[in-house]
């Protein structure tokens, strides 16, 4: 079977801030690989080597990073955001044969894009607890009657993945609109779009959602150690250890954890299962951390208790914080959000000691000085804030 799998990575992410003031939300890493990599991975394994990414919000750091897959990529650049519908016509002069479209910034596992790929005009569905984020398909005896984009009271908990399996003649009705009026148009016409459930698929719509994409992809790492691991430590479960890393006595581990090159992780650390740290990264003594997503240079102080947290780069970390997952509203854009997360923090963010942190964002480098203690809950704040 001879097919194109054409990858929308142009948008920005503007629901993710303050993670992608910096850097797409195709290339947020997770499990400590970008969202786009592991994405390519799975078509890899399903034999789909003829790839096409559309890039346009910082396409730099995209193309940069294809350079070094495993993969010739071609790259086709959409200069404005105005849709995934114009998204994918910038890729139409490169393509010749059939096409699996696919969101950059989403997982799905190669068994569904295997079961998609079996049948032309098809499409990905799953069932998602707050649909209004999607778009909703109506689906009877798995046939596509509809979609509706994100609309604001979902009849149904059905919704579109992003993935199709498509004729290239698809492209003859395409518009500059979204993807779903295309599909709808040719609905209307007639045709046949099969609905495709999804074995596993994971969209982070907001910063919080990445703890469970972290958590679900760490369920693909193997173990290794390429680092020095201590003779008192315990490693429990599926741990990779990166080059040059040193895991200091008494230290407990236990997978699935993920750990990069050069970090340091000191004396009676405990790292509890779902955490992804990446390189550089220095944990102090006596700290623990779980359920948690930390980025490259971070620095975490000693005597710390963290949970379900995403710490952006170069972030410094006082000792005796604790970060805590809790639940309640954060304004995201200009809507009341229903959140649940301990604290996702933005780049280069410095955190004196003695802070509590529970459902809050905190945006890039921002300076929290608690001086004589400081709780922050379900606090969302802007970027390059001072707090005292």
């Amino acid at each position: 079977m001879s097919v194109q799998a054409v990858i929308l990575a142009a948008g920005e992410g503007t629901r993710i801030r303050p993670l992608t003031q910096n850097r797409p939300k195709a290339l947020i890493p997770v499990a400590n690989r970008p969202i786009l990599e592991h994405l390519i991975e799975s078509l890899l394994s399903c034999g789909v080597r003829d790839i096409i990414v559309v890039v346009g919000y910082r396409k730099e750091q995209v193309m940069r990073h294809l350079i070094h897959l495993p993969v010739e990529v071609r790259v086709v650049e959409q200069t404005h955001q105005i849709g995934t519908g114009h998204a994918l016509n910038c890729a139409r002069d490169l393509i010749t044969d059939d096409l699996l479209v696919l969101p950059g910034d989403n997982y799905i596992d190669p068994v569904s894009l295997k079961e998609v790929l079996k049948i032309k005009n098809s499409m990905l569905i799953t069932t998602h607890q707050h649909p209004s984020n999607f778009g909703v398909v109506d689906v009877k005896d798995g046939v596509v009657l509809g979609i509706v984009e994100k609309p604001v009271h979902a009849k149904r908990m059905t919704v579109s993945c992003g993935v199709y399996h498509l004729e290239k003649s698809f492209l003859a009705g395409m518009n500059d609109n979204q993807l779903s009026d295309a599909v709808n148009g040719l609905i209307s016409q007639g045709a046949s779009i099969t609905a495709v459930p999804a074995h596993e698929w994971q969209d982070a719509v907001y910063p919080w959602d990445l703890i469970c994409m972290n958590e679900r992809l760490l369920r693909n790492i193997s173990p290794s150690c390429a680092g020095t691991l201590s003779a008192s430590a315990i490693i429990e479960g599926t741990v990779a250890i990166g080059k040059g890393s040193v895991i200091s006595p008494y230290c407990t581990i236990k997978g699935p954890v993920v750990i990069g090159e050069d970090c340091v992780i000191g004396p009676h650390v405990v790292i509890n299962p779902g955490t992804s740290i990446a390189s550089r990264v220095v944990i102090e003594p006596f700290t623990v951390i779980g359920n948690s997503l930390v980025m490259d240079d971070c620095n975490i102080g000693s005597h710390s208790k963290i949970s379900s947290a995403v710490l952006g780069e170069a972030c410094t970390i006082g000792e005796h914080t604790i970060i805590t997952a809790g639940t309640g509203f954060l304004e995201i854009g200009k809507e009341a959000i229903h959140s649940s997360c301990g604290v996702i923090m933005g780049n280069g963010v410095f955190s004196s000691p003695l802070v509590i942190y529970e459902n809050s964002i905190i945006g890039n480098d921002c300076h929290i000085d608690a001086r004589n203690g400081l709780r922050l809950r379900s606090k969302n704040i802007p970027d390059r804030t001072r707090v005292m």
